[in-house]
């Protein structure tokens, strides 16, 4: 029987969103998680950048133990999942824009999906579409420097709001009653997003179907491994002062960032 560790990372601190869902899931895990955010944002790197990155990260987690990896980040899942699944053998859980729930969902027949450009033009995303949307209509829109005002801590400020008019008027413009948050880092926003669309519109965001399928993949890939002490490891790529502000504000309490070993820079 092995003691389980779960490895988590993303571009920056989004990925805490999907954290906060695998606790929640899996209460009685070890977590360790990875912020890249010294590359972040991943939307406007190219795909074989991302990809090493991720296998790097990856590795790194592996060295701390983890025998199960979420990839909490739809960039990087389109960029480097496959990939990972072929180099390591460990249940991989990947992340991708909820196109089910949202057609599921809408009523007007038309899905707004907002998101980083990388994802939006990724082969992967372009296959959800062909599979899931059928008749309903989903209009599309990257959004450029959101990453960037969540890694910064400033979710609620009249520049972060200012970007979330702009990228969701011409959605609701063109029909959209259900929006897809296509990206971690945007349920931070949810809230503020709520605020300017109105509560008329639908968000969805994935972090609680992500966890609810790491929970299956692990009993039915890993059965006889055992949960560690329920606790979690925070690491950065970046300034660990910074790490540590905006990671324990979107944590929801205090925790102390580590820096990466230069290695895994």
């Amino acid at each position: 029987m092995t003691t389980g560790v779960i490895g988590v990372f993303d571009s920056g601190v989004g990925g805490l969103s999907v954290l906060h869902h695998i606790r929640q899931t899996l209460p009685n895990e070890r977590l360790i998680y990875v912020a890249d955010s010294a590359h972040v944002p991943y939307g406007d790197k190219s795909a074989h950048y991302i990809e090493h990155r991720a296998i790097t990260l990856t590795r790194f987690l592996i060295e701390q133990g983890a025998d199960a990896i979420v990839i909490a980040c739809n960039t990087a899942t389109a960029a480097a999942a496959a990939t990972l699944r072929s180099q390591f053998n460990l249940p991989i859980v990947g992340m991708e824009p909820a196109v089910k729930p949202a057609v599921a969902a809408t009523k007007s027949g038309i899905v707004g999906v907002l998101a980083t450009i990388g994802t939006l033009e990724s082969a992967r995303f372009a296959a959800l579409l062909e599979r899931y949307a059928g008749e309903v209509k989903i209009v599309t829109q990257g959004c450029p420097g959101l990453v960037e005002q969540v890694e910064s801590g400033d979710l609620h400020g009249i520049r972060t709001r200012e970007l979330i008019e702009r990228y969701t008027t011409p959605l609701l413009a063109r029909g959209a009653d259900t929006l897809i948050l296509g990206c971690t880092h945007y349920p931070f926003l949810s809230n503020l997003i709520r605020d300017v669309v109105g509560e008329h519109i639908t968000l969805i965001d994935t972090g609680e179907a992500v966890a609810r399928h790491l929970q299956r993949r692990l009993l039915s890939e890993l059965p006889c491994r055992t949960a560690a002490q329920p606790d979690e490891f925070f690491y950065t790529s970046g300034d660990c002062a910074q790490a540590t502000r905006t990671m324990s504000s979107l944590w929801g309490s205090t925790i102390e960032a580590q820096s990466l070993p230069s290695d895994f820079k």
